[in-house]
């Protein structure tokens, strides 16, 4: 296989506490379907064509390093929790000298489809997007990044529910957090990030924002089906996810 013509590598992000999960677990450590979370988005990746897997660990990351060890995972590690942004920055070694695809991918995000995957990443090469952001539609958008766009097929911006005007708040297509860039302008554009805003963190999303102010196109891959997409923060999302698992065929 020619990487450079039908592969990209991935970063998945799994730095986090989940206090919401109300466990001393790290919240990708948990598990479904007999399995770590963590699990899930890894064996996706390695299903649409993965080359390589960078890990970004943060919170028990030791024990993280321990139960992975597979040859083709890589680990880089977010030492202060400041954000997205921050914690991709913390991949950068791991693609130097590198002039790749990237899927980002999230930890928590356990039910994410290899195809899925694989489509997101055909989109931004037909698109000849410097990023192409998988979103998606839901009835209550209430706590997600509101999708802003300028037009058919140019994001203009994502947005924050904390930093979101009330207009930008009825908007009902969201951010998955999931996104395939080209390298150079990744990680150029995370290493300039900023963290005025409500959590004072560097959010991923400002990407978006930058890819436009550089005259660069930002699309987006709607997956239909939300729960793809879901991202497990509680004891009542896992045993969603649980029960999504065990209804399918």
């Amino acid at each position: 296989m020619d990487d450079k013509k039908t592969g990209f590598s991935t970063i998945v992000l799994a730095a986090g506490k989940g206090t919401r999960m109300k466990s001393d677990i790290a919240k990708v450590l948990h598990h479904l379907g007999g399995r770590p979370l963590l699990s899930w988005p890894l064996q996706a990746a390695r299903e649409a064509g993965s080359s390589r897997i960078v890990v970004v660990i943060g919170h028990q990351g030791e024990r993280i390093r321990t139960l992975f060890q597979e040859p083709d995972l890589i680990f880089a590690e977010q030492k202060e929790l400041r954000g997205t942004g921050h914690a991709v920055l913390q991949a950068r070694e791991a693609f130097e000298g590198r002039n790749e695809e990237i899927v980002i991918l999230c930890g928590d995000v356990p039910l994410i489809k290899p195809s899925t995957i694989r489509a997101l990443f055909e989109k931004r090469r037909k698109d000849q997007a410097a990023v192409t952001v998988l979103t998606t539609v839901v009835d209550n958008p209430v706590g997600y990044g509101r999708v802003i766009k300028s037009g058919d097929r140019q994001i203009a911006r994502i947005v924050e529910e904390k930093d979101a005007s009330n207009e930008e708040k009825l908007v009902r297509e969201i951010n998955t957090g999931i996104y395939c860039v080209e390298s150079p302008f990744l990680f150029t554009a995370v290493a300039s990030l900023g963290d005025r805003n409500a959590q004072r963190e560097y959010y991923l999303t400002d990407i978006i924002e930058i890819a436009c102010k550089k005259g660069l196109l930002a699309t987006a891959l709607t997956v239909s089906d939300p729960t793809e997409a879901a991202g497990i923060n509680t004891p009542e999302d896992l045993q969603r996810a649980a029960l999504i698992l065990a209804n399918q065929p």
